[in-house]
């Protein structure tokens, strides 16, 4: 006899999928805003390491700050670009844990449809085994109700 199928099959397929890629970029946008962090890392530590020219003229000295400057500020907006990534990977993530939670939904209904054809399976068998042996019980209590004590 097939058993009834889910009828929620495809969709906990599309869920199960949905569920894959939302991990995928999960993965990606933090792999991103790690790079971006350890990239501001990498740069506010180059900016600690600039030192002024030996014996600067007034041209150099100017040079070098406006240079300090500039990868002070690009260090930055690295931090900023840095910041916004790790935001973005959040969001993503919550994204990802929505879809992992909407398909555990309906893996949950799955096995509450697989457990309620388990227990009509059960009760079946053991309808089928209680007819089996009150069929037995009546045919040997007719035989011995044959042969009685009168007889």
């Amino acid at each position: 006899m097939k058993q009834p199928a889910f009828r929620l099959e495809p969709v906990l397929k599309l869920r199960r999928t949905e569920e894959r890629a939302a991990a995928l970029a999960s993965a990606q946008a933090a792999r991103e805003a790690t790079e971006a962090a350890e990239r501001v890392e990498r740069d506010a530590a180059a900016l600690t390491q600039r030192a002024l020219p030996g014996h600067p003229t007034g041209a150099a000295f100017i040079a070098a700050m406006v240079a300090s400057a500039a990868a002070a500020a690009d260090v930055s907006a690295a931090r900023s670009v840095a910041v916004a990534r790790a935001e973005q990977a959040e969001l993503v993530r919550a994204r990802w844990t929505a879809a992992a939670q909407r398909t555990k939904g309906l893996e949950r209904l799955r096995e509450r449809h697989v457990a309620a054809l388990q227990a009509a399976a059960d009760a079946a068998e053991e309808r089928v085994v209680d007819d089996l042996v009150t069929r037995q019980h009546s045919t040997t209590r007719t035989s011995r109700e044959e042969t009685t004590w009168t007889d």
